[in-house]
């Protein structure tokens, strides 16, 4: 068979790329809004303000993410041979399951964060009079809690509607943010902005996916109540843990990384750091789409057995993943400190050096991005829970003290060590996945 024919005939790999495209799509626009927030913001609170808005919307993301499970891996792991079977009552109870998971944690930190933002805001350089919009804005965390309707999406296949509910929060967050800097407001109204943005996203993703499983006639005789939802779903509890376990730890490399240079270097520099982490992934994000565009073909052919197909689809996929990705480092390095200077204006170049090797790690991880999907589809989310545990375990040490050591440019090099390390803990458990099944 031809090289060109056994790589671009494969229909799932077209099929893989065609979903992460109708994403890029709808990222390709968020990333647009995001940016234009950010420089709206930026430039309407400066440095210091913009910084501080950094730290109280990672801080909120950063206790979501510690509180909600991965509701959407459980509706992908155990949703797709329940859909496929015809069992719609057996996903009925999953979603029961999966929906109370994403209240339950959505209450939870809710409270967390609001708890802890008394502590931490001494820490943060919050002053003392911003303490109640920060609590108040600590309630957002319950719209951002929306993997249920996210599992449903990718489930069916409906990507397209993924792409654009995914650009409401940003474009909310650009059009009033733009009001209230026009309007010469202060941190609160950009908190309100902020916020809005955060409810607009989640209200209209819960809307998306209930309205498709209507289509679908996924809800007819729907209850809310009756029957043990984990019944015929062997190991699901284990999963769920795992995969929170997973995320939690993932934090470090997004949303602590961020705090931590806050601490260490106060909040201007946070500010730099966050746009030029913002900035490396936008440059990487069209193969880092194809993260959710894999998952429900890996649980396709998991669910089926084939594991030789899986394996085809991994290695391909990656290795076009990251040949592409390649460009974005070039591109960052010819016109990334044109790029922060003409959206978020000259005070922002101090970013350039550090983006730089933050793009560079984002090229690393896109050859990673089909290793975690085998696991969590092949039911090893626990060996995924030690390869991201060794790779933070390594990461917040050297983070301190790169930082500590070398100022905001140390975080950057930390970011690239640690991707690294990444790679190599998640590729070995994945080659040992296969090779079990390949005898």
């Amino acid at each position: 068979m031809p090289l060109k024919t056994a790589w671009f005939g494969d229909g799932r790999l077209k099929k893989l790329f065609a979903n992460a495209g109708i994403l890029l799509g709808g990222k390709g626009l968020n990333a647009f809004f995001s940016l234009g927030a950010m420089a709206v913001a930026a430039r309407g609170l400066g440095t210091e303000g913009f910084g501080a808005l950094i730290l109280i919307h990672t801080f909120t993301q950063a206790m979501g993410e510690i509180a909600k499970f991965q509701s959407w891996q459980v509706v992908l792991r155990y949703g797709t041979p329940a859909v496929m079977e015809g069992r719609t009552g057996d996903f009925q109870r999953l979603l029961r399951f999966t929906a109370a998971l994403d209240g339950a944690s959505a209450i939870v930190g809710t409270l967390l964060s609001t708890a802890l933002a008394w502590v931490v805001a001494p820490y943060l350089g919050w002053p003392a009079d911003l303490l109640p919009a920060v609590m108040l804005y600590a309630t957002s965390m319950l719209f951002m809690v929306t993997a249920t309707p996210t599992g449903v999406l990718r489930l069916v296949d409906r990507f397209d509607v993924l792409a654009v509910q995914g650009s409401l929060g940003n474009l909310t967050r650009l059009l009033i943010g733009a009001l209230v800097w026009w309007c010469d407001g202060g941190m609160a109204w950009f908190l309100a902005a902020w916020y809005l943005g955060t409810a607009v996203a989640g209200l209209g993703l819960i809307h998306a996916g209930w309205r498709e499983l209507r289509n679908r006639r996924l809800l007819d005789g729907f209850r809310w109540r009756g029957g043990d939802w984990t019944a015929g779903f062997p190991g699901i509890w284990p999963f769920v843990w795992s995969t929170n376990l997973n995320t939690t730890l993932e934090l470090s490399f997004t949303h602590a990384s961020t705090l931590i240079v806050g601490w260490l270097l106060g909040p201007a520099e946070a500010a730099l750091f966050r746009v030029a982490r913002q900035i490396g992934e936008a440059m990487a994000k069209p193969a880092k789409l194809l993260v959710p565009a894999i998952y429900p073909e890996l649980a396709k052919l998991c669910a089926g057995g084939e594991h030789h197909v899986m394996r085809l689809l991994v290695q391909r996929s990656a290795l076009m993943a990251a040949g592409g990705a390649s460009l974005s480092l070039a591109f960052a390095w010819l016109g990334g400190e044109w790029l922060l200077g003409l959206v978020l204006g000259s005070d922002f170049v101090a970013a350039y050096p550090v983006m730089l090797w933050l793009v560079a790690s984002a090229v690393v991880s896109i050859a990673t991005f089909p290793l975690e999907p085998v696991l969590i589809s092949g039911g090893e989310a626990g060996a995924a829970v030690r390869a991201r545990l060794w790779s933070s375990a390594v990461y917040l040490p050297v983070l301190l003290l790169a930082v500590q050591h070398y100022g905001l440019i140390g975080a950057g090099w930390a970011r690239l060590f640690a991707t690294v390390v990444t790679f190599v803990a998640f590729l070995v458990p994945v080659l040992r996945w296969f090779r079990a099944r390949s005898g």
